[in-house]
């Protein structure tokens, strides 16, 4: 992520990979809601293709061959996510834009069942999921560079301002807390975290060299 200069706002919308229709796309989500429900009751340890494909209806075979294995399912699942048209919210402030995403991220970290935390622990033990994964992040965090733009562009951060670690700084202790460290969902937690990397980021904390 460079640094983000003040310019014309870029509205288009992020690009889309082309989906499957269909058939196989109604064998997709199928199985993809298959693939949730086992998530969230059995985790990672338990997770089977057999078991998603008896739920899902859909016959092992295609499951196996369409997938192969349960890395490939959990790549392909997370891959779809960013077939999405998700925008960062606008709220007309750099710490409103901040807490209102975090309150998206709590709210999917303490979802029931714990979908979300079992695909995080899923990257730790699959390569394919994991790369997936990282693929996500980085069009997530190329989505929100936005909200570094507008907040430069209002005059509320240094221009310039290095958009990556600003939102690092503002996200991560919602994973810290609710994923690492296991504490009980705090509903202050997002704005709290979103004021103080906001408070920082127009201290000049994350800007980069002129």
């Amino acid at each position: 992520m460079t640094p983000t200069d003040p310019a014309p706002e870029d509205t288009r919308p992020p690009p889309a990979r082309r989906r499957p229709g269909g058939r196989t796309a109604r064998i997709r989500t199928q199985v993809f809601d298959a693939l949730l429900a086992e998530l969230g009751e059995h985790g990672y340890d338990g997770l089977t293709m057999d078991a998603v494909a008896a739920r899902s209806g859909v016959h092992r075979t295609t499951v196996y061959r369409r997938w192969g294995d349960v890395g490939g399912l959990l790549a392909d699942f997370l891959d779809a996510a960013g077939d999405d048209d998700w925008r960062p919210p606008d709220t007309g402030s750099l710490e409103g834009d901040l807490a209102a995403l975090n309150q998206e991220i709590h709210t999917a970290l303490t979802a029931q069942p714990p979908v979300v935390a079992a695909l995080i622990a899923a990257s730790f033990r699959s390569e394919q999921a994991a790369r997936a994964q990282q693929r996500l992040w980085e069009d997530r965090y190329t989505r929100c560079e936005i909200v570094v733009g507008r907040a430069v562009r209002r005059g509320e951060l240094p221009p310039r301002t290095d958009a990556r670690p600003l939102l690092i700084a503002a996200t991560a202790p919602l994973y810290h807390q609710l994923v690492l460290l296991r504490m009980p969902p705090d509903p202050h937690l997002p704005g709290r975290a979103a004021r103080t990397a906001a408070l920082a980021a127009a201290a000049g904390a994350f800007a980069g060299p002129p």
